[in-house]
């Protein structure tokens, strides 16, 4: 048995009887899937029946962290949000960093799981093992910022954590996040699930300490883990001083920064005007997560023109790609205008900015015209287009309520052949990497369980040049299958289910990361995985998804990439002359899913796979 790191309980709300349940956490449960997404992506295929409408109250939601979480890990206060996703209807599955994913195991509680529907808006507080449903019709309709200090004011305790949504989530946009402090819940429309829910928040106070299986054993695998960190050439000199913002100048010189809806890569590259020098600028400070030494988030204030005086938490570089290059922005000031409008209204930064580039392409092409877009110019670099468009996409306001549910359903919406330019995979909007030039990345885009992810199958091999697990060349398809499971296995299992940030694999623990998620998790937990179990782990939770996606009726023909990167090449930048060709994501494909055990032709687990894996229930549940 786990004798550290858990807490040993799951709280079970249910909304519609306001009632609250406390389930044991079993060991085998933890051995088999660690936390965070594991646990969700657990529950999600166990408890969700097949076709069911995921903004109805049949859909779930887990927030889980993990055995580190809390527990004085560096970097490890995360949690993963996971539920059907009313945005793709494939799993949906989003991280979250700051205080409050390590305010829930300081309350004794391993993960929450929310099921059911209030019958008017409701949020609930956890103080430790006292759980309340409070009313929030007060707080309906507030935006996220205003929410959270309403409700610590009215509990009296200014440390208590708040994860809520705003007024995207409460119009069921399907491109709705949550937000904790400043810290996004981001993508596959979760937050309009939180919506459909009439859940405006969880509240949540802990004081229980996170026990710890050996003390020495601690000292000695965070010793390692803080050298990795130290003796890291980009962590503490580049990352924590700038954050994800020196990604905008690198995939600008790669030619593979996204620009103008991805019709301008390697032509349009805004860098003197949003790159890391035009951020560093603005950069007043930064932000810690609870027990993080690195401290990435930057605070950056506006300073010119409309946009002076506002503050925000980023942009990271996802939204300086969504509210800069790919809608056309040479300045500054307005993304950090958009990304704090964004957080404050609850919608997803990528998808949203995604969904405005190909409004403004559509525009530009003729295909709508300025009757239909409220007489805004939507015109790529129209900062004022951008921000009116953002607000009127979270209130549902005349052609807001066309873009407020992301790029698919707008073009289904629109027509007139607008589907060539929506850049999504299984309807999530693609983020700030041009695969054509990176192609085990644009592989991870189009078999990510979540749709186009570039967290789920992460290419950092492509993209800094890291020769780890071995030397790659990112305009070759050959061994990209192979890469990509490795790196999705090893994500899914030491980054997204201890959980921990992103950025350790990447430029910390790269050739070490399931060997110090093992010695963490024999010091921490008391439970002896191996290395190899580690990685085992992740590659059960990625079947486990994967075998709830094709019970849902995805299959080989959803794991694609938009036409336009099948079919035109870049024509100019560091990439010039590259695509992703039909025949190269077919061998691709092929590789992959032979490689994971699947049928080739469609990408369904085999039996033999599931029950290696320990998942013999889910063969049977998919009937192979």
């Amino acid at each position: 048995m786990y004798a550290g790191g858990y807490a040993g309980r799951i709280l079970r709300i249910d909304l519609t009887r306001k009632t609250w349940t406390e389930e044991p956490l079993s060991e085998e449960m933890a051995r088999a899937f660690i936390g965070g997404a594991g646990f969700g992506i657990k529950h999600l295929f166990d408890e969700v029946k097949p076709g069911i409408d995921p903004l109805g109250p049949e859909n779930i939601l887990v927030f889980a962290p993990g055995p580190f979480t809390g527990a004085g890990v560096p970097c490890a206060s995360r949690m993963a949000v996971t539920g059907k996703s009313p945005l793709t209807g494939a799993v949906g599955m989003a991280l979250s960093g700051g205080h409050f994913p390590s305010e829930i195991k300081l309350a004794g509680w391993d993960a929450i799981i929310v099921e059911g529907k209030a019958e008017s808006p409701t949020y609930v507080a956890i103080m430790g093992s006292d759980v309340r449903f409070r009313d929030a019709r007060h707080c309906w309709g507030t935006l996220t910022f205003d929410c959270q200090q309403i409700i610590k004011n009215e509990l009296h305790d200014q440390n208590v954590r708040v994860c809520c949504i705003g007024p995207a989530g409460e119009r069921l946009s399907r491109i709705a996040c949550m937000i904790n402090e400043r810290r996004a819940v981001g993508r596959k429309g979760l937050g309009a699930v939180m919506g459909s829910k009439n859940l405006k928040a969880i509240a949540i106070r802990g004081t229980q300490p996170v026990a710890i299986a050996s003390e020495e054993k601690y000292r000695v695998a965070r010793a390692v883990l803080l050298k990795a960190f130290k003796d890291s050439p980009v962590l503490y000199p580049e990352f924590s001083r700038c954050g994800t913002s020196m990604v905008t100048d690198l995939t600008g010189a790669m030619g593979v920064l996204p620009a103008k809806n991805w019709s301008a890569t390697g032509e349009f590259v805004p860098i003197e005007g949003i790159g890391r020098d035009a951020h560093a600028s603005r950069t007043i400070g930064r932000e810690h997560c609870y027990d993080c030494p690195v401290g990435c988030s930057q605070l950056r204030l506006a300073r010119t023109g409309p946009y002076a005086g506002i503050l925000s938490e980023g942009p990271d570089f996802e939204t300086i790609y969504s509210f800069g290059s790919c809608v056309g922005m040479t300045e500054v000031d307005p993304v950090i205008a958009a990304d704090r409008l964004a957080d404050e209204l609850g919608l997803d930064s990528i998808s949203s900015g995604v969904t405005i580039a190909f409004a403004m392409e559509l525009f530009e092409r003729g295909i709508i015209t300025i009757e239909e877009t409220d007489g805004i110019e939507v015109r790529f670099g129209n900062d004022e287009a951008l921000i009116k468009l953002l607000r009127k996409m979270a209130f549902r306001d005349g052609f807001g309520g066309v873009l407020a549910d992301g790029t698919a359903a707008a073009a289904r919406r629109i027509g007139r052949g607008s589907e060539k330019y929506a850049m999504h995979v299984k309807g999530l909007e693609l983020p700030g990497y041009d695969v054509r030039a990176l192609k085990a990345h644009g592989l991870g885009y189009a078999t990510s369980y979540t749709g186009a992810d570039h967290c789920r199958g992460y290419a950092f091999q492509e993209v800094f040049g890291v020769p780890i697990p071995w030397p790659v060349d990112r305009f070759a398809a050959e061994g990209k299958g192979k890469l990509t499971i490795w790196n999705q296995d090893t994500r899914a299992s030491t980054l997204d289910s201890a959980p921990m940030c992103a950025f350790l694999l990447d430029m910390a623990v790269p050739d070490t990361a399931c060997q110090n998620t093992s010695a963490l998790m024999e010091a921490v937990t008391g439970l002896d995985l191996t290395p190899q179990e580690v990685l085992r782990v992740g590659e059960r939770i990625n079947n486990l998804a994967r075998a709830f996606n094709v019970r849902e009726g995805f299959t080989r023909a959803d794991d694609t990439l938009p036409e336009r990167l099948l079919t035109e090449p870049l024509k100019a930048g560091g990439s010039k002359g590259h695509l992703v060709s039909r025949e190269e994501l077919d061998k691709m494909l092929d590789e992959y899913y032979s490689l994971r055990g699947w049928d080739v032709s469609s990408g369904v687990p085999t039996r033999a796979k599931l029950a290696e894996l320990g998942l013999g229930y889910v063969a049977d549940a998919l009937g192979v």
